[in-house]
């Protein structure tokens, strides 16, 4: 791709701006046009509109240390609402064609991970305090330190890994993969379906669902991860009516053959009135009481690395597919974006539907002609009207929504073929990153194997100067994380 000068007056074209709004996002500075903005931003909405139903699924599968799950229809407003502000704010700061929503992998590592630790006030407040941190390390310009103090195949490796955790959560929330029983008295610990097979007809739906989406996903269908949503729903809606099923757990009892966490009927209403209790509720204090303050330090670090890695990534990519990237290979504006993105994780954090993120998917807005800011007023407004169409979140099993982590998943594996698998001190650590953070469930195990391992091996083979400073910190406090069981037990 060539690369285009955010700054220049006029565009390739020789087109001069028009008025103030043209000067102001440098639509005809970058060859672009308002309706080429106009359908970028529809492309980007219904490409990444899928997080609205699937940010709520995964948040409302985790319960915090109290046992409290959150309500979904009011994830859902909140997710919408926090996507639309933060990516039209992306578009008047930064002016550039980069939305933003609920970071997958992110969402994941607050429900399953920091939330069980402490109540759910208390693990959002430590995603507000992770993003007031990023916000500091961009305005000092630590954070593009930080950045390349981490080898880039490492930081591959770890975007893998989290593809791979967001696939086998799906595989498991929807059923595919089960835990056996200890009572089966066998040493293999999960299988397929249940008992081996596959006898359940959310299962089916599942796997049709499944080959649906990929189908749509190989042909390039704009919109092909909500669209299999979508289809995968109206047939389990089709599938439940005739065979009444009902949920997973029946008056506290397991019921194998049930949906996961919602039964698709139809609800009462498709239209309502934005459910936004959760906005406010979080605390940033008392998680260091609750949880110790080794394991709140450790789960705010983790978040940092997982959200701000994948953004300087993401940027750089929707740059290069627009040609927006200068002799340096950096997008125009590049501090504003990544001030944004930073707010954006305080935000979601806020309104309690974890961290916000740019997302890899504006790039199929930038495919259909996108090159500025205008396009973000379109997909933010867009994700603002998703706010009243919160009830039909409730529809959607994770059986239908599942299939989108195993797609994602896809595309996050895509990378690994950056890593250089013959060179071992770096295979090996990316090795670890990518294989712990699926089998250990656990994003933060993943990052600091590979960390500590990157450290431990450079020292081995007396190549302790190819280390960044910065990282021999990083691995220290991760060789405290995974030893605070023996040194709680000393300092308690």
């Amino acid at each position: 791709m060539s690369t285009a000068s955010a700054d220049a007056n006029v565009s390739p074209s020789g087109r001069t701006p028009g008025n103030g709004f043209d000067r102001f996002f440098q639509i005809s500075a970058r060859g672009s046009t308002v309706g080429r903005e106009v359908r970028g931003g529809f492309a980007t909405f219904f490409t990444m509109a899928y997080i609205v139903v699937l940010n709520p699924l995964i948040l409302a599968a985790g319960v915090d240390a109290t046992g409290a799950k959150l309500p979904i229809t009011a994830l859902a407003a909140g997710t919408a609402l926090v996507a639309g502000v933060m990516t039209i704010l992306m578009g008047v700061v930064a002016r550039f064609p980069l939305a933003l929503a609920a970071g997958l992998g992110v969402n994941a590592l607050v429900a399953y991970e920091i939330a069980p630790e402490m109540t759910w006030a208390d693990a959002m407040g430590l995603v507000v305090i992770e993003g007031v941190l990023i916000a500091v390390l961009v305005l000092t310009g630590l954070r593009t330190a930080v950045f390349r103090a981490v080898p880039t195949e490492l930081k591959t490796a770890i975007g893998v890994g989290i593809g791979l955790f967001l696939m086998i959560i799906g595989l498991v929330d929807a059923g595919f993969v089960r835990r056996i029983p200890d009572a089966a008295g066998t040493t293999v610990p999960v299988e397929l379906g249940i008992g081996g097979k596959l006898t359940s007809w959310p299962l089916l739906v599942f796997c049709l669902g499944l080959l649906f989406t990929l189908v749509l996903f190989v042909r390039r269908v704009k919109g092909a991860i909500l669209i299999g949503i979508l289809g995968t729903t109206v047939l389990a809606i089709v599938v439940e009516a005739i065979g009444k099923i009902g949920p997973s757990f029946v008056d506290g009892k397991p019921n194998p053959a049930g949906w996961s966490l919602n039964v698709p009927t139809l609800p009462d209403k498709i239209v309502d009135t934005p459910d936004l209790s959760l906005l406010g509720k979080f605390n940033v204090l008392d998680s260091w009481g609750r949880a110790g303050w080794l394991v709140v330090l450790m789960f705010v670090f983790t978040l940092l690395i997982t959200d701000f890695f994948d953004t300087m990534g993401t940027m750089v990519a929707v740059g290069q597919e627009g040609g927006l990237l200068d002799a340096e290979g950096m997008p125009p504006r590049t501090r504003e974006i990544l001030l944004v993105d930073s707010v954006a994780a305080a935000a979601g954090g806020a309104a309690s539907v974890s961290s916000n993120t740019s997302f890899i998917e504006s790039a199929s807005g930038v495919a259909e002609g996108a090159r500025t800011g205008v396009a973000n007023l379109v997909t933010g407004t867009l994700f603002l009207l998703a706010m009243f169409l919160a009830p039909l979140v409730t529809v959607v099993p994770f059986e239908a929504a599942s299939t989108a982590l195993v797609v994602v998943g896809f595309l996050m594996m895509m990378a690994v073929r950056q890593i250089d698998w013959t060179d071992y001190e770096i295979a090996i650590p990316a090795f670890l990153a990518i294989t712990l953070m699926p089998f250990t469930y656990s994003i933060s195990n993943g990052i600091g194997a590979g960390i500590v391992s990157f450290v431990v091996i450079k020292l081995a083979v007396g190549k302790a100067r190819a280390v960044h400073p910065l990282l021999y910190g990083v691995a220290a406090l991760f060789v405290l994380y995974f030893l605070r069981g023996p040194l709680e037990s000393v300092v308690l």
